[in-house]
């Protein structure tokens, strides 16, 4: 794998040759063998084995010069296949360098991608292994970065890496987990699996967590957690006694947000009694009709019955209204997303379904995967407009092209729609905003277009929650994200493996479909609530929830990381390798 050429080397070329060519008769005759210009000139000329080794060595003269952004370039930009194993073993050392010193991982990745086909002695293997790890886990790859520092760790005992390692191992969720526990074969890496089992087992209960915890300490006296618990359990250990035991929850119980707030709610009753029943503490939560009455009369009330955490509001301009103030007079959960740019309420965390998060996802998907061209197709409407910008902006932000942008009528066929999608200039891949009737005819379409290998990316919108297959078999090869309840075997591997398991199960058996994904957006409110102080006192805490992996970013506002899947014969399935599927070139 090679990281992009940013361009400034060649600029630098460029100027070089061109210094060159104004130099008088004879300059350029003593250029020495230490040039890097000459070499990469030198470079161009020769065969490709003897050319891989020449751009080493001009890589390795503009590191030394100081020059560190050109050879990181040229260094990436070199088949290493190509090098015989001690010069192979020469750039795996200095790409790696460079890469940490700029702050580049993936040319560290790139560089320790064969790391037994090196030259290396115990110290250089350790310190690529490391740094192998450590940028791994930089670019959102926790499995890969905990085996790699597991790896380094049980050779050296360093304690230094429990943070690292707790770091990947605290964003695994449990299938990765599971198979990581069957990965290891030592100790020291099931110790550490046990660990974070046991985190997650806690289920945000502080006191089952720390008693558990110094059972694993007596049973693991040696191990480094043991004797050096990782940073974010030790400021757990401060929150101790904090629990939340009253939540206030503000939400309408009359007006045009009463049937989705009913629904939330219901799945917040749920989840509570889950819990209670599986030995967790007992949470109180006080109803509040938030139809009529102001926020500042709300918040009174919720604080005269005690309560420690508020949930609400839903509407999402009382939320716009929240994020204004400096402050919020109970540690709050904001069940919508404000319009403002950022939250500026101390204690205010915002929560929703937002499409727009799926919207960036799926270009933060599309791009990793190779797409570069994006075709829109949307509704025509503010949900459609919103939801397009969404993925445009982020489209954008990569680096990526849009070709079409097509706003449809949703009551209308899709086939001029498609065809004006993928128009030229042709798109390399299309994002389709759709419900299922309007989505399941875009395929079909694509086909009769001669465009049947084109990527489709799609949001959740598309499917019902319920199989279908006869109907879904139009959508077949149409990749898409949606919560872990709504693809279990796509998302974790199957049902018995669900977070909240026991609420999914009376949830599903008893749920409209229509309003499964607001039951378990109320089943992940209940657990986000409840570990509202974690969330203040931990950063990067996360929650592998119902709905996804919920992470708050800086300004409390909760991002949702959802699984993928693509629909096979009809039916959702995983995709085990992001990208296998239509890697060819769309016709």
């Amino acid at each position: 794998m090679r990281i992009p050429t940013r361009g400034l080397l060649a600029a630098a070329l460029t100027a070089m040759l061109l210094v060159g060519c104004a130099a008088p008769p004879g300059i350029i005759d003593r250029v020495t063998d230490d040039d890097p210009g000459r070499l990469l000139e030198q470079a161009a000329q020769q065969e490709p084995a003897q050319a891989a080794r020449t751009r080493l060595e001009a890589a390795d003269i503009l590191a030394r010069q100081g020059e560190r952004t050109q050879a990181l370039e040229v260094a990436a930009d070199i088949d290493d296949s190509l090098l015989e194993r001690e010069p192979r073993t020469r750039w795996a050392l200095l790409l790696a360098d460079l890469g940490e010193a700029l702050g580049e991982p993936w040319a560290v990745i790139q560089a320790t991608q064969e790391l037994d086909a090196l030259a290396l002695d115990r110290d250089q293997a350790l310190s690529l292994r490391q740094r192998q790890g450590l940028a791994l886990l930089e670019v959102d790859e926790p499995a890969a970065a905990a085996e790699a520092l597991l790896w380094v760790q049980a050779r050296t005992e360093a304690a230094a890496l429990n943070d690292p390692i707790w770091s990947a191992l605290s964003e695994l969720d449990g299938q990765a987990l599971s198979a990581l526990s069957r990965e290891v074969d030592t100790d020291l890496g099931r110790g550490w699996v046990a660990l974070a089992e046991l985190y997650r087992a806690s289920g945000g209960d502080l006191e089952r967590l720390f008693a558990r915890l110094d059972d694993w300490r007596e049973r693991n006296a040696r191990h480094p957690a043991a004797r050096q618990l990782p940073a974010d359990l030790l400021a757990l250990r401060e929150l101790r006694g904090l629990e939340v035991r009253h939540i206030a929850v503000l939400l309408p119980q009359s007006g045009p947000l009463a049937s989705a707030a009913s629904a939330i709610a219901e799945g917040m009753r749920i989840q509570q009694r889950q819990a209670t029943n599986a030995g967790g503490s007992d949470v109180r939560l006080s109803f509040i009709d938030a139809s009529n009455s102001d926020f500042e009369a709300l918040y009174r009330e919720a604080e005269s019955r005690g309560a420690q955490v508020v949930v609400g509001p839903l509407d999402k301009d009382e939320v716009t209204r929240l994020e204004a103030l400096d402050r919020v007079p109970l540690p709050t959960l904001a069940l919508n997303y404000g319009y403002g740019e950022r939250n500026r309420a101390e204690g205010l965390f915002q929560y929703g379904l937002s499409a727009e998060d799926e919207a960036r996802q799926t270009a933060r998907r599309a791009w990793r995967d190779g797409r570069r061209r994006a075709a829109l197709l949307v509704p025509d409407n503010d949900w459609g407009r919103r939801v397009g910008e969404a993925f445009w902006d982020e489209w954008q932000a990569l680096g990526g092209e849009v070709t079409n942008a097509v706003r449809y009528n949703p009551g209308a066929p899709a086939t001029e729609s498609t065809r004006r999608a993928i128009a030229n200039p042709r798109p390399d891949m299309l994002f389709l905003l759709a419900l299922p009737d309007y989505a399941r005819q875009v395929p079909p379409t694509l086909d009769y277009y001669y465009a049947s290998r084109l990527p489709v990316y799609a949001t959740s919108h598309l499917f019902e929650g319920r199989l279908n297959p006869q109907l879904d078999h139009d959508l077949n090869d149409v990749q898409f994200l949606d919560i872990p309840w709504q693809i279990p075997d796509a998302a974790v591997g199957g049902v018995e493996v669900l977070p909240f398991l026991g609420s999914y199960r009376e949830l599903r058996e008893e749920s409209d479909p229509t309003l499964f994904r607001l039951h378990a957006m109320g089943v992940d409110a209940f657990e986000l609530a409840r570990r509202l102080p974690q969330l203040q006192a931990v950063p990067g805490s996360e929650l592998y929830g119902a709905t996804g992996t919920l992470s708050p970013a800086r300004d409390g506002r909760i991002a949702r990381q959802l699984p993928w899947a693509r629909f096979v014969n009809g039916i959702p399935q995983p995709i085990l390798i992001p990208g296998l599927f239509g890697d060819g070139d769309a016709p």
